[in-house]
């Protein structure tokens, strides 16, 4: 990857993806000009005073002529706008690229623009339940896998180019076309969002006027269900945009569940004990060494007794050996967990380390598996 100092990026969009991705580049290329477009004013304002873009841009106009990286990190639908506006700007040899969890739509466009000898596709595979500048961060795609999606006739060494770039800020790329990359996101992120929305929506009609089973869910339910707070503008248009994979999927569920329920109906011992061993095989083969599309929570679980100065103890031992704690509560429904306290840290470290201080103290500790 070029190291020379008049290298220039810019960015449109500096949310929650945008936002990290130009921390990230300011943190590694140090040397770089970094140039920004964002409608939110403010995000333009703090990425300045942070230090992360050298210029911001009013508008999408010359100023991105001296770009050799664009990244375009809006919303999908406004992402297909901006394309078209950039590209009588675009200089000789400037590629152009995304950050969509949907590929097949900024393709087309692509294509239609004629723009495909210029344009590399890109997902990085992270997410969070919070959006906007002020929740990125310069280590957001570290060790993360990040799918690089180009197209037919764009030149084959600035895809190695554009692939050792992505690499250098620390994330792990995959090469797959713009077809296969939907098909796969949609199993192992739209649909899940959409199956976790569901279960909340059964919940929400069976609930009392009290909220009692609100109450009772919290717990594995609202660890299971988490993703279902995220952003219902975004994934409106990520469920319109891949729409064909995800149907197809959900017709695959819809006769699954018809089949359980026929099961259930006729007793049939060895389909359910199948159902739930194959599911619970095939669970224990993922990975957890890298981040994947939904946002990792870092916690433990804690056996503490009902006495006074308990809870106060626990956090103050973490606090005396440094370690912040990003939320704690107490588990009532401990149906799917193991630990009366739960205790929620900012990264990996931090929570093995906690683990090890409060074991070395005797206290009984769990990790979720």
């Amino acid at each position: 990857m070029s190291t020379e100092t008049n290298f220039t990026i810019g960015f449109i969009g500096l949310g929650l993806i945008g936002g990290s991705i130009a921390k990230n580049v300011r943190r590694v290329f140090p040397n770089y000009t970094v140039i920004g477009y964002d409608t939110d004013k403010e995000a333009l304002k703090k990425a300045v005073e942070e230090g992360v873009l050298d210029r911001p841009a009013a508008e999408l106009n010359s100023g991105f002529s001296e770009c050799s990286y664009i990244f375009l990190c809006a919303p999908v639908q406004h992402n297909l706008q901006f394309l078209e506006q950039l590209k009588p700007y675009l200089k000789e040899g400037c590629i152009v690229t995304d950050v969509g969890s949907v590929k097949g739509g900024i393709h087309k466009k692509v294509k239609d623009l004629d723009m495909e000898t210029c344009f590399i596709g890109g997902h990085p595979m992270v997410g969070s339940e919070k959006a906007g500048f002020s929740y990125s961060s310069d280590r957001l795609i570290e060790n993360a896998y990040y799918f690089i999606t180009p197209t037919e006739k764009v030149n084959t060494e600035k895809v190695k180019e554009f692939t050792s770039f992505i690499e250098e800020l620390g994330a792990l790329t995959i090469l797959l076309d713009a077809k296969r990359h939907d098909a796969f996101t949609a199993a192992i992120s739209h649909v899940p969002h959409i199956m976790a929305a569901e279960l909340v929506h059964t919940v929400r009609n069976m609930d009392t006027e009290d909220g009692i089973l609100k109450q009772l869910a919290a717990g594995g339910f609202k660890d299971i269900t988490r993703i279902a707070s995220s952003s219902p503008v975004v994934w409106e248009q990520i469920s319109l945009s891949n729409k064909e994979n995800i149907k197809e999927l959900l017709v695959q569920i819809k006769d699954s569940i018809s089949e359980m329920i026929h099961a259930l109906d006729r007793d049939d011992h060895s389909y359910l004990n199948e159902y739930f061993k194959e599911a619970g095989e095939y669970r224990e083969t993922v990975p957890d060494s890298a981040v994947g599309l939904m946002e990792k929570s870092y916690e433990i679980f804690v056996d503490i007794p009902d006495e006074p100065g308990t809870l106060s103890t626990t956090t103050t031992l973490l606090a005396l050996n440094n370690i912040s704690i990003k939320n704690i509560g107490i588990i009532h429904n401990r149906e799917f967990e193991e630990g009366v306290l739960k205790i929620m840290l900012y990264d990996d470290v931090s929570a093995k380390r906690a683990r090890e201080i409060l074991q070395d103290k005797n206290y009984s500790v769990y990790e979720r598996n």
